[in-house]
């Protein structure tokens, strides 16, 4: 059954984002229809508020081919391309580290699976960003610098003042506490929308309590984890 609703906003613009994050999909999921366009404005009611009215009715979602569902192969990375992608980061991050705080440090690791990149100091919060968001925007820079002269990209995972695995910690402990939540209320939860790498993190540490089940749902970026009670068959 398709899904529609009414959003507002003071541009068409605006009222389509407050439609998809209400929806939680990405733009290519909805057919959109201006119902009261921002152009359509007379002399009398230029001094009234701006409301722009769209209609956003949801797409009817194909099913994925079983070729698509498929898990990915782990992509493996040769020793030449390895000794490339260090290189450039070499460059890049010789030139970076003189722009940040002083005594900032960094190593770079190459394995058949990517490239690992730390950054230490105590004043890079700044990198950092609300819940890494600043950090994941870096990271997918530095796989591009990465891949430069290479004919694939490069995976790169970057980490700063070891914040992953404060971050990897916190979730933990969050899953745990919903987890108790759902099986004390029955009731299910459906948390923030995350970054893949923590969706991944939150799966692992549920997916062996026997009381609860976990599934993604939404569109990216928006996409989320929603935590539910596993009940008994009969």
């Amino acid at each position: 059954m398709e899904k529609t609703i009414i959003s507002e906003g003071r541009t068409t613009n605006e009222a389509i984002e407050k439609g998809l994050k209400e929806l939680n999909v990405a733009k290519s999921r909805v057919d959109i229809k201006v119902l009261e366009s921002d152009d359509k404005r007379s002399f009398f009611s230029i001094l009234a508020p701006r409301v722009v009215k769209v209609q956003l009715t949801l797409k009817e979602k194909e099913e994925p081919k079983k070729a698509e569902i498929k898990r990915k192969r782990e992509v493996e990375y040769t020793e030449e391309e390895q000794k490339t992608a260090k290189n450039n980061l070499e460059n890049f991050m010789k030139d970076f580290v003189t722009k940040l705080p002083e005594n900032t440090t960094y190593s770079i690791e190459c394995t058949h699976t990517g490239v690992n990149v730390k950054i230490e100091n105590s004043n890079l919060g700044f990198l950092i960003g609300h819940r890494g968001e600043t950090l994941y925007a870096m990271q997918n820079i530095m796989a591009t610098i990465a891949s430069k002269g290479l004919e694939r990209k490069i995976r790169v995972i970057l980490d700063i003042e070891g914040y992953k695995a404060k971050r990897e910690k916190t979730l933990e402990e969050l899953a745990e506490k919903i987890a108790k939540t759902v099986v004390r209320t029955r009731k299910s939860i459906k948390l923030e929308p995350m970054q893949a790498y923590e969706r991944k993190i939150i799966h692992t540490k549920l997916q062996s309590n026997p009381r609860v089940e976990t599934n993604s749902i939404g569109e990216e970026p928006y996409r989320r984890i929603v935590v539910s009670y596993k009940r008994k068959e009969i």
